[in-house]
Parts: C-alpha cells; structure tokens; sequence
C-alpha cells in the first residue's frame, strides 16, 4: 500500500491510499498491450525499445516484459533487424487474468491446501475462496479490449491520474498516447 498526494477541484489537499494487488510488472505489461492494441495497425511489428519510448520505461525492462507476454503466447516476437513484438490475438480476447498471470503467475490462494473436504473446513477458508473466485472470475471477464473502451463520462476527477493511461509521474515522460476519459491534465 503507497500513499500519494493529491489535489481535488484544485484547491484541497488529499492523500490517496493506492492499493495494488498487481506488480510494477503487470502494469507495465498492461500499459504495453494498450499501446499495442490502441495503434491502428494492432497486429503490426513494433519493437521493444519503441513501446519502451512511448511509455516511459526502460527498454530492458519493456524487454523483460514483452518476453513474459510472448512466452503466455499474447504477444508473438518477430526476430531480426525489423524485429520486434505484435499481438497474437485481437484485443478483445486477451483477459486481464491472462496478462497478470503472465507477470505474476497464477491467480492462488494461499489459504488452504487442495482437496480438503469442504465439510471440515472454517467459514474463513470458505470465504478466502469464495473471495479468489470472484477475483479470476472479474480478470477473466475483463479484455484489453474492454479496459480500452471510453467512459460513459468524460470527466474524470481532478488530481487523481489513471496509472494505466498515463504514467502519473512526470508530464516530460509519455504515457499511453490515448484520449480516454477526456484530454490529459
């Protein structure tokens, strides 16, 4: 858990408490696969180090992501010096708990050991599953497709960034070059 500050109608000073179940890494994985999808050729080749650029990240980090994503089969490398990553399926099939579990792994509970009778089970245990169901189950739902789509709403509140449509740190720094929810701030 981090605290950022924040600024609301431009006048009051807040702290907002940013909780994040998913890494740095399925972020970055997240914002890459929205570049990606967002360009208007998505099935075209584009290289690490120019998804890196667009983002703001490091282009061995970006590296490191991409690679991830190839080996869960949702980008697909091309070698070579025109080489590069493109996605491997539209956008509208590739689930956000595709993405985190590319970068992190599956989506488990630690709660419980498999194949225990649910008859001698705690209501804990009970609820902990019930709980990472409804996690996968939302992941699942959800494509890049989806989180792409604009709100209903164009205003979004002042002073609270999107971390996925922007980098949130630095205005020099570019984040995904998408109008979403309205021009940036």
């Amino acid at each position: 858990m981090a605290v950022a500050p924040g600024v609301l109608n431009g006048r009051k000073r807040i702290l907002v408490i940013l909780f994040s179940m998913f890494t740095k890494t399925a972020m970055s994985a997240l914002r890459a696969l929205i570049y990606l999808a967002a360009r208007p050729e998505p099935f075209a080749i584009e290289s690490h180090r120019r998804i890196a650029e667009q983002l703001g990240e490091s282009p061995t980090y970006m590296a490191k992501v991409a690679g991830l994503l190839v080996k869960a089969a949702i980008l697909h490398a091309e070698k070579g010096v025109n080489g590069g990553v493109r996605l491997s399926r539209p956008a509208n099939q590739i689930t956000l708990l595709d993405v985190i579990e590319s970068c992190q792994g599956a989506v488990v509970g630690d709660y419980c050991r498999p194949g225990r009778d649910p008859q001698t089970t705690c209501g804990f245990h009970h609820a902990a599953e019930e709980l990472q169901n409804a996690i996968t189950g939302v992941l699942r739902k959800w494509t890049i497709a989806r989180v792409m789509a604009p709100p209903k709403k164009s205003a979004r509140p002042v002073g609270l960034p999107c971390i996925v449509f922007a980098n949130g740190r630095d205005a020099s720094r570019p984040g995904v070059p998408l109008l979403i929810g309205g021009p940036p701030e």
